[in-house]
């Protein structure tokens, strides 16, 4: 079987789409599937071109046996509506003509935004072959709940061309049961909706012991570490977490790692707020993350409080778990069952101080008085979303088309 997959995110780049998509193809190369993924110049999220690369009309390598063809695409940084709309457009229009000279027997395309899923249905309808809509966002309705677009005229035509694709789609892979049932509701056929959540590669992220040089290199030996890697965007609500720790006395230390939309301003807002307990790290390295996990005690995982981000599971919960970094989470919904039900951490409200306050305070009691506390949870949580069994479900449900 050949598969053609088309995702604006790709290794090296580092976040949830680049490395849901590599992994699970690299994991269908090894069962002999031949896979062809169309992506551009890795930039995200500072909308720079990755050391190495260029932003070329078209260029092809090999990553683990999948042949990775990047194409032009007008590139700007995480932010501003109107350029980021034409970063996409740019995109789904350049997949789209290289697409069609690209032998398949199917078609994916993944969000989070649906202008790559345009590319994919408009080559299934020149190439005639079936096509996947694999489904990470809702969007455009994240647009909305991240205050990034009013409701308006041109919001209402985007969710006309989205409810358009679900109806042509052949089959629909959302990454939630909350997703899907967005779609039921509605009305989208529930007989092509099929839910492969998000995962953990075992092989990378397992229980290490504290890397001893990060923690001297960074001032963090003694420190109790709480570290957010990832993203640091309008949807994240960092600058609550910020407002919430400037009173925090004792070895509590917090670590931010990335960089986004909203990564200047936290800066900004740390400075003014003269924070002295905690530390802002830009992206690492990939094959860096699991040191930067080692050293750490609790995972942050937080999202701005909205009905929207209930349907969301941040990928980010299945790595910590998969080190055994117990999850302090402000996400409600479908992932706050998730950390409740595996017992591998403790959820706050969203936006809310004292109760995020109070349930650091009870992980940081937790987890002194029992460095395991929480492992036994965590553990079972990583082993039940690993990625080598849903890459193996996806494939068994591509292969129904």
């Amino acid at each position: 079987m050949k598969i053609l997959f088309l995702s604006d995110n790709f290794p090296p780049e580092m976040n949830a789409p680049a490395t849901r998509t590599w992994e699970h193809c690299r994991e269908w190369v090894k069962h002999g599937v031949e896979v062809t993924v169309i992506t551009c110049a890795p930039n995200f999220p500072q909308g720079k071109v990755f050391d190495g690369y260029k932003n070329k009309f078209i260029q092809t390598e090999v990553v683990d046996g999948i042949k990775v063809v990047r194409v032009w695409s007008y590139i700007s940084a995480n932010n501003g509506f109107v350029k980021r709309i034409i970063d996409y457009i740019s995109f789904a229009i350049m997949s789209f003509f290289v697409g069609l000279w690209t032998k398949c027997d199917v078609i994916i395309a993944t969000s989070p935004q649906f202008f790559t899923a345009v590319s994919g249905y408009t080559l299934s309808v020149f190439k005639r072959k079936p096509w996947i809509f694999e489904l990470r966002d809702l969007w455009p309705e994240s647009i909305r709940a991240v205050g990034a677009m009013e409701s308006n005229k041109i919001l209402e035509v985007f969710e006309k061309i989205e409810l358009f694709l679900y109806e042509k789609a052949d089959l629909i892979i959302p990454v939630t049961d909350s997703f899907k049932q967005n779609l039921i509701d509605r009305g989208v056929d529930t007989s092509k909706i099929k839910v492969v959540k998000n995962g953990v590669d075992l092989s990378v992220y397992c229980p290490i012991e504290k890397d001893s040089q990060l923690l001297d290199k960074h001032m963090l030996r003694d420190k109790f570490v709480v570290s957010y890697i990832g993203t640091h965007g309008m949807a994240h609500g960092l600058s609550f977490i910020l407002d919430s720790i400037k009173d925090l006395n004792g070895d509590i230390h917090f670590l931010f790692i990335g960089g986004g939309a909203s990564k200047e301003k936290l800066l900004d807002q740390a400075k003014y707020l003269d924070l002295t307990n905690c530390t802002f790290l830009d992206f690492v390295p990939k094959t860096e993350i699991a040191r930067y996990i080692s050293i750490i005690d609790v995972a942050l995982v937080n999202l701005k409080k909205n009905d929207t981000f209930k349907t969301v599971i941040p990928s980010k919960i299945f790595e910590n778990a998969a080190m055994r970094k117990p999850i302090l989470l402000g996400v409600e919904g479908e992932a706050e069952h998730i950390i409740n039900n595996y017992a591998a951490g403790e959820c706050f409200v969203p936006e809310d101080k004292d109760d995020f306050l109070f349930k650091l305070d009870k992980m940081y009691i937790n987890t002194r008085q029992d460095s395991n506390y929480y492992s036994e949870g965590l553990g079972n949580l990583a082993q039940d979303f690993s990625r080598e069994k849903l890459a193996h479900k996806m494939l068994n449900i591509i292969q129904t088309i």
